[in-house]
Order: C-alpha cells, then sequence, then structure tokens
C-alpha cells in the first residue's frame, strides 16, 4: 500500500510559550479558538442511494433506479462525517424539470425537447419553493421529506448547502408552493419589449421560440413520447440561458433554460444602484445598510427570497451556479441579506474569470471561490505530464491576497472524475494532487461522492457519456455503490485498492480539519531542491506551512512510474523562522507511523526520502 506522507513539525521555543503564557494571563483577554480547515462534500443527491446496477443508456427511472432523500441515514451521514466532512452539499435538490409523470401531484409534465437527458439538468430549476419529486419516497411529501434530512444531517453534525442557480432557470416555471404574495417569474413582465428593467427574462418581441435541432440528437435517444413534436410553446421567444438571443438557439446552447434578466440592458449597461468607491472594504452589514430602501430589479428580490425561505428551512449554505453571468451588485445584495440572517453561511460560486475574483469576493461577499482556472487546471495538467509541478508556486504568488476564498477541489459534477483515464488514471494516481489539494491553501477542500473510492465513471447514461458521472440521466455510481453495500454504507464490496484509496482520504482529510498551520503562511521550498536537490525533477514538489505550533513540510511524486531518493532540502530563512536550532529530530508520520530524521546543519534542513511513484510524505517533531 502506497503512503501519503504529510511532514508535520511542532516546534515550540520557550520566548513563544512564555508570550502565550503573558497574553493569557491578562483578565480582559478574549480565547478565541483557532480557525480551521472545512471540507465540502458534494453528493449528487439522485444518483447517492441507487442501489440499481442496470445501468442502460437512456434507462427511465424504473429501470436504472434513483437515490432518494431517505437513503441518507444516520448511518451514512455518520460515515460521510467521519470521512472528515463538516459541509454536505447535496447538488440537484430544487425541483428542475424532467421526464416523468407527476401529474397526479399536481405537477406539470416537462417537453423532453426542452429538457436535457430523461432525468434532467439540476441547473433547470422549475419551482424554487420546493423540491426534486424523484428524490421523495412519497412525492406529495417530498418538502417534508428533505426537512426530515436537513434535521437528521444537522443531528450528525454536519451543515447543508444546496444550489441556487441565479443565472438562469427552466422553459416553463411553474411555482407551486410559492409563499403569499410570491408571483412566478415573468408572471408580471412586459413581453412586448425585449428588456424593462423589472422584467424577469429578456424576450425577442413578434418571434415564436423554436425547437433547437440536431441530425446527431434526438430527445430520449429517439424514443417516441406524446410531447416530442418538433414544437414547445412560448411566445414571444425568450433569451437563452447562456445569453444566446435566437428565436432557435443552437443544439448546444443552454436551450433548456432562459436568461435571467437583473437590469442588464441588452447593451451591457447597468440599470440599478452601484456600490460605491471603497465598499470593497465595507461589512456585509455596511453592504446590506446601502441596499435599505435601494430601487433594484425584481429578479434581485425573488432570489433573495428564495435563498432566505431556503435559510429559513435550516439550510446553512449556497453553491451558486455561473455567478459570474450575474452582477456582483446583485451579489452584494442577496448575501449580505443571507448573512444578516445567519453570519455563518457558507457561500460558495462558480466563478471562472480571474479578472473577476476580486470583485465577486470583496464587492458581491462571497466566501468561496471555485480554484478552477488556476489550481485545478495546473493539477491536472501537471498529472497529464503536460506541465512541470513548479508553476504552483506562481499560482500561489499571484492569489496571496485572496487565497482563503479559493475553494480547492479535483472532482465535481462537471468535471471528469479524477480516476477516468481522462484526467489521472486511477484513484491511486490522483492521491499526490490531492494531498496539495488539501495542504496548500487555507480554504475549503472540496470531494465530490465516489472520488474517495476511485470512481472513474465509465457509464453511458445516454445524454451523458463517460469520463464524467451523468447529471442528466438515471444511473448507478459503480464504485460508490460498493461502498453503500446495499445500505450498510461500511464499504463491505469495496476491493483492497478501493479500500486503501478511502482510508487514505479519511486520514487527510481528518488531518487538514485539526492541522493549525493549514491555516498559517505558506513558503515555496521548490526552488532550493530543483537546483540542488538530485532526483527532484519536474514531477515533485514542495512546500512548507505552517502557524506559532505547527510546521509543515509537504512533498509530492506526481510521477505514476518512476520512484525518487532525494535529500529533500528546507532553506535557511524557512529554518530561522522556525527557531530550529543545528541537531537531529525525530520525526513521525501523522498518516501512518513510521519514523524519520531531519537533520539541521548550518541552519539548513535536510530529510532523507525515498518516493515510490504517486506518494508523498507526513512528520512531526
Amino acid at each position: 500500500m502506497k503512503k501519503f506522507l504529510v511532514l508535520t513539525l511542532v516546534c515550540f521555543s520557550l520566548s513563544a510559550n512564555s508570550q502565550i503564557k503573558k497574553t493569557n494571563s491578562k483578565p480582559q483577554a478574549k480565547v478565541i479558538a483557532a480557525k480551521k480547515k472545512q471540507v465540502v462534500y458534494q453528493v449528487f443527491t439522485r444518483l447517492f442511494g441507487n442501489k440499481n446496477t442496470t445501468n442502460k443508456p437512456w434507462g427511465t427511472i424504473d429501470e436504472n433506479g434513483v437515490g432518494k432523500f431517505n437513503d441518507f441515514t444516520d448511518k451514512a451521514l455518520s460515515e460521510i462525517k467521519n470521512l472528515g466532512v463538516t459541509h454536505i452539499w447535496y447538488t440537484g435538490v430544487p425541483h428542475h424539470a424532467l421526464v416523468n409523470d407527476y401529474t397526479k401531484y399536481g405537477i406539470s409534465n416537462d417537453d423532453p425537447e426542452v429538457v436535457k437527458g430523461r432525468a434532467g439538468s439540476p441547473y433547470a430549476v422549475k419551482d424554487y419553493y420546493n423540491v426534486n419529486p424523484d428524490l421523495a419516497v412519497d412525492p406529495s411529501k417530498r418538502l417534508e421529506e428533505f426537512e426530515a434530512l436537513i434535521a437528521r444531517t444537522h443531528k450528525n453534525g454536519l451543515k447543508v448547502i444546496i444550489d441556487i442557480v441565479p443565472n438562469h432557470i427552466a422553459r416553463k416555471y411553474v411555482g407551486l408552493n410559492n409563499p403569499k404574495g410570491v408571483r412566478d417569474f415573468g408572471a408580471d413582465d412586459n413581453t412586448n419589449v425585449e428588456y424593462d428593467k423589472n422584467n424577469n427574462f429578456y424576450y425577442i418581441p413578434g418571434q415564436p421560440f423554436e425547437v433547437p435541432t440536431s441530425d446527431s440528437y434526438k430527445p430520449l435517444g429517439g424514443e417516441s413520447n406524446p410531447l416530442i413534436d418538433g414544437k414547445f410553446d412560448e411566445n414571444p421567444a425568450k433569451w437563452t440561458g447562456n445569453g444566446s438571443r435566437l428565436a432557435k438557439p443552437d443544439i448546444n446552447d443552454w436551450y433548456e433554460t432562459v436568461k435571467v434578466n437583473y437590469g442588464i440592458r441588452p447593451d451591457g449597461s447597468k440599470d440599478f444602484p452601484e456600490l460605491p468607491k471603497g465598499f470593497d472594504k465595507k461589512s456585509y452589514k455596511e453592504h446590506f445598510e446601502f441596499w435599505k430602501n435601494k430601487e433594484v430589479p425584481s429578479s434581485w428580490k425573488k432570489f433573495r427570497d428564495i435563498a432566505l425561505y431556503w435559510t429559513s428551512k435550516g439550510v446553512d449554505g449556497f453553491r451558486y451556479d455561473m455567478a459570474e453571468m450575474v452582477p456582483y451588485e446583485f451579489w452584494s445584495y442577496m448575501n449580505s441579506a443571507i448573512k444578516m440572517k445567519n453570519p455563518d453561511a457558507f457561500l460558495m460560486a462558480e466563478v471562472y474569470n480571474p479578472n473577476e475574483y476580486r470583485n465577486y469576493i470583496y464587492l458581491g461577499k462571497m466566501d468561496y471561490l471555485y480554484d478552477k482556472v488556476a489550481t485545478y487546471d495546473k493539477l491536472k495538467e501537471i498529472i497529464q505530464g503536460r506541465s512541470s509541478a513548479d508553476g504552483l508556486t506562481d499560482i500561489q504568488k499571484s492569489m496571496a491576497d485572496i487565497e482563503s476564498h479559493m475553494l480547492h477541489f479535483l472532482d465535481n459534477h462537471d468535471e471528469q472524475r479524477l480516476a477516468s483515464p481522462e484526467f489521472a488514471g486511477s484513484g491511486e494516481n490522483g492521491k499526490p494532487l490531492m494531498v496539495v489539494s488539501a495542504t496548500i491553501g487555507s480554504a475549503p477542500t472540496m470531494v465530490y461522492f465516489g472520488q474517495e473510492v476511485g470512481e472513474p465513471g465509465n457509464e453511458n447514461g445516454g445524454f451523458g457519456t463517460h469520463s464524467r458521472t451523468s447529471i442528466f440521466d438515471y444511473v448507478g455510481v459503480p464504485n460508490h455503490q460498493r461502498w453503500m453495500n446495499e445500505g450498510k454504507f461500511d464499504g463491505g464490496q469495496l476491493s483492497e485498492k478501493e479500500l486503501s484509496i478511502r482510508d487514505f482520504y479519511k486520514r487527510l482529510l481528518n488531518f487538514t480539519l485539526k492541522s493549525e498551520a493549514l491555516m498559517g503562511q505558506f513558503e515555496e521550498i521548490q526552488t532550493i531542491n530543483r537546483k540542488e536537490t538530485n532526483d527532484f525533477d519536474e514531477s515533485k514538489y514542495a512546500f512548507v506551512r505552517w502557524s506559532a505550533n505547527e510546521k509543515l513540510v509537504i512533498v509530492v511524486n506526481f510521477s505514476k512510474e518512476k520512484e525518487a531518493t532525494i535529500d529533500l532540502k528546507i532553506q535557511a530563512d524557512v529554518i530561522a523562522k522556525w527557531r530550529l536550532n543545528d541537531g537531529v529530530y525525530t520525526v513521525t508520520d501523522q498518516l501512518y507511523g513510521s519514523s524519520n530524521q531531519l537533520q539541521v546543519a548550518n541552519g539548513l534542513g535536510t530529510i532523507h526520502i525515498t518516493l515510490a511513484p504517486s506518494e508523498s510524505y507526513i512528520y512531526k517533531l
């Protein structure tokens, strides 16, 4: 079994201890618990509890099965918690368009020509005040079943995150459970004009919507359905979710959705108050005060009320889809309102434009953004041999002022599975990437269900194809199902290799939750080792993290084939900052228990290490 060891050096100097005693001796001093890492576990709710292994392309819910809210038992949730998780993101909870007949529950059927797949995209929401009926044992009580899941999740020590998709909604939105006074999106729109500040949508006056066509794609894989007739009633046509202004969008557009209007005129100018200069330094409370009594577009109020509705039900945070397609002034308005209700709300967003990161963090009051374009993309290039590991240092330096806001992940519903042939090739190969992803920054780490048991995403669901676990189809997730073990959630069907991968994740994630140093300083030791250490090539990476009480050295070998024996060097300025005298220190591995030696001579540190392929190291002084 390959070991992943992170070097943990905990050093205390007399002067440091004396300072702590002196500070704590003051009666007026407030003792504040050190902030620790958070770990988000993303689950695709529809797939998590599905025990069916048929996986027929375009299979129905009866053929391929579906998971339910009730599948998240106390046992399942306690195992997720014990993996080293603090927050669980239930993906695909709000009621979205899908191809299934729930008319006896008062739910309208959705036209397969504007639904992607059969189970539907979770990002084409058709009712924000209720939940997906597929996920309930009794669809008439679907909201109550989700409320019970919120309570069960909290009972097991986890916080709840759900999606809000602000940029677009399903082409056919029908709110069946709107609170008193809430009107559906578009219900009060003036459809005779392309744009009005208080319209919820953009229109193409005089032109009806036309269903997109393609020689290569047929709804439901070509299966006949009474609603597949080449027509969808939408007149006038609305702009499509990705911004297409065509009455007949392209088959590659987000044709199943319509774009929400936030007061951005068709020419790109803003039709709402802008934040004054200096508001990037203001607190969420000051942002909240700014928006009081301001006239804002109708869509702003609708989404704020949706977020506060779910907050009142105990939801602890939100993941915002394609947040950069919505102006950051709106985020200031909504996020400050959420924080006034729950100051600890966990707000994370999908933003892919690095030039806008700081606007969405400081002006939009986001807690966390995806670190996709930088760290994720670089790690993928490294494991595929397309880039040197050296570039990781430049990324950390370029985002030093916002790194605590940049959430790290290697797997999610949008991306190719970490263990897929198209990414790392196996769960074992992904381990050094996970060490870096989980330890290089102080922001939260995110893991996608099945990642921790090496799920490769080999299934072809119909609309969804291999390398990504389909979010559009009814499918089973094989490696995850083996861990689930018919609802026992004990890993009883996992192979030895899969068990070892999960054991690695459990050790690493729990370590990050406890480590004070991971919330502290970062410094690279890559440069000295690339210059002076034999066998330390571009497939290796090393850096240090530290706080007052804990010192970490992290070294990984991204190579899938090449072993390396190295004398890892820790430069003199780091040794000086850590106040280590010349001498030999016994260091003990925190994940697997082996011992080694750190030698400090003439102010330079050295640790003799043999790195197996895909191996990393962790020690404690």
